[in-house]
């Protein structure tokens, strides 16, 4: 196999390699002295200058070629008005990399970082590091002792971090540490959840782009933001706050205020500016929980905020700049959302690059132990006390924990509480049987509302609707409701379920449209027939 070729890429140094006359041979001069080294054979020179240096070009060319005949020198010329702009060596750099044959199968290409200015030095590396230049750093040095020679040495720089084998252990103990942190240390054993905090961690350093947190209440949406958010914090990739809000408590005309600000007379009571959450969290992070109840005109200002990192405060002519990550949490299936028409598609599309489906715990049963002990150590830091399961309590918690008939409807947050509970009970720090057996029966009183909506024909509208947007319903309009969508999965079409709820008023009305009024009465609610019909099952 043919030895490989050797191509030097360098700056003619202006200072290090401009000397004249014969006292030139006693100087160290960098670019030459590359080509002197005896273990050392540079097949080709391509050197890189910029303005009017032809006398010096030309005397470096022929000096090289008088101690290496065997070096081929290249000159070229790139056009850069200011050698410390790095906009302008970066493009001009970039440009020739583009159109510079290369050919790493037949030659190995050395970087030279010692000669051009500092602006020149990084972008070189820079560029070899993204591989436009395929190849490996060289940084030459002078000799420690001048008067024995002016050859000076020169060490190779691999980019390719894999190849160092402390380094890569230290990158993957960096990565395992992130990891670790995003779950506070839980050893969580659910493949498909740890796969996905991987990924995240990933993510969270490498991007700035939004992400997107879908699941149910109580699966950790808020807790996973702030642990990205101390994340980046201890990269330095962030400086600002980490800024949290639960869409489904905006309400109103205090909604625009609430996320975008507003200035003094804007409306009724705006007695004083306000910046508003986005400003904020100006380089730092913004965490929008329930995304999806935001209204309309919330969506579209967001979307601008979010692309352009500037919007419009409340009554001001005036654009504002905000420049943070938006983390979006939501506990609907907002691709629904936006085919009904009650999510705006582009601002979906802006979110949706980084979307995490977090399971709820009944998905997780093998991860409730290691959380278990977690929320236990908890407990015991904040309030100065270990509490521990004696043997048989904890085996009749963790066998009731992961039985069909434990829901978990709060999650994470059932489970907190569920622990915070019993170890706030637990005399000696020991949890007994006895104080298992009350919590479970606690728990299965908590959640036997929850197991019985749906049944017997009732509709659960925690489940059609959202947790929060079902618990805003008064009574009546919850029962009416459930009442209107139960006929409606009955009914074989929209007209059918509106002759069978209009049947006494409809004889009342000249023109009567029982269609149109069903379909403006569940999109006071934000549902479709569409969706309903969707739901039913294939016989009806």
């Amino acid at each position: 196999m043919n030895k490989k070729e050797t191509v030097v890429i360098g700056f003619v140094g202006t200072k290090l390699d401009n000397y004249r006359g014969a006292s030139r041979w006693d100087k160290w001069r960098p670019s030459i002295a590359l080509t002197q080294q005896p273990d050392l054979t540079v097949g080709r020179f391509e050197l890189l200058y910029n303005g009017s240096v032809d006398n010096l070009i030309s005397q470096v060319t022929d000096d090289i070629a008088s101690v290496s005949p065997e070096t081929q020198v290249v000159p070229h010329a790139l056009e850069m008005a200011d050698a410390w702009d790095f906009e302008e060596v970066y493009g001009a750099l970039f440009d020739f990399a583009k159109r510079y044959p290369f050919d790493p199968d037949k030659e190995d290409y050395w970087i030279h970082i010692t000669t051009g200015t500092h602006v020149v030095q990084i972008c070189m590396f820079l560029l070899t590091e993204a591989r436009f230049f395929p190849g490996r750093l060289i940084q030459t040095s002078p000799p420690r002792a001048p008067a024995s020679n002016t050859l000076g040495s020169y060490t190779l720089i691999d980019l390719d971090l894999s190849r160092y084998d402390q380094i890569a252990q230290r990158f993957s103990r960096e990565q395992l540490e992130g990891i670790a942190f995003l779950k506070s240390g839980i050893a969580t054993r659910n493949a498909a959840f740890n796969t996905m905090i991987e990924e995240i961690e990933r993510v969270a350093i490498r991007s700035r782009a939004p992400m997107l947190l879908m699941g149910p209440t109580g699966a950790g949406k808020s807790f996973l933001a702030r642990r990205v958010y101390e994340l980046k914090k201890a990269r330095h990739q962030v400086a600002g706050r980490f800024v949290e809000l639960n869409c489904a408590t905006l309400h109103g005309d205090g909604a625009a205020s609430t996320l975008f600000g507003h200035i003094k007379g804007a409306f009724t009571g705006a007695a004083a500016d306000r910046p508003g959450l986005l400003r904020s969290a100006h380089k730092g992070l913004l965490f929008l929980d329930e995304i999806g109840e935001l209204g309309a005109d919330e969506q579209a200002m967001l979307l601008k905020a979010v692309e352009e990192k500037r919007f419009l405060p409340l009554g001001s002519d005036h654009e504002v700049h905000s420049e943070f990550q938006l983390i979006a949490g939501t506990n609907r299936d907002l691709a629904q959302d936006v085919a009904a028409g009650r999510f705006r598609e582009d601002l979906y599309a802006r979110i949706n690059l980084w979307t995490y489906a977090l399971p709820g715990l009944r998905e997780r049963q093998e991860d409730i132990e290691p959380n278990l002990d977690y929320l236990l150590a908890q407990f015991g830091e904040e309030n100065g006390q270990m509490v521990r399961f004696n043997r048989e309590a904890r085996t009749r918690f963790m066998r009731f924990a992961r039985a069909p008939d434990a829901l978990w409807t709060g999650n994470f947050r059932d489970l907190w509480a569920s622990v915070t509970r019993m170890a706030t009970l637990a005399q000696s720090g020991r949890i007994t049987e006895a104080i298992v057996d009350d919590e479970i029966a606690r728990l299965q009183r908590l959640w036997r509302p929850r197991a019985g909506r749906g049944a017997d024909g009732d509709v659960a509208l925690d489940d059609l609707l959202g947790e929060e947007a079902a618990s805003r319903l008064d009574l009546f309009d919850a029962l009416q409701l459930q009442a209107v969508v139960g006929v409606c999965r009955r009914s074989k079409s929209l007209s059918d379920a509106g002759r069978k709820l209009f049947g006494v008023s409809r004889d009342a009305k000249t023109k009567p449209n029982d269609a149109d009024r069903l379909k403006k009465y569940l999109a006071r609610f934000g549902l479709s027939w569409d969706r309903l019909s969707g739901e039913l099952s294939p016989d009806r």
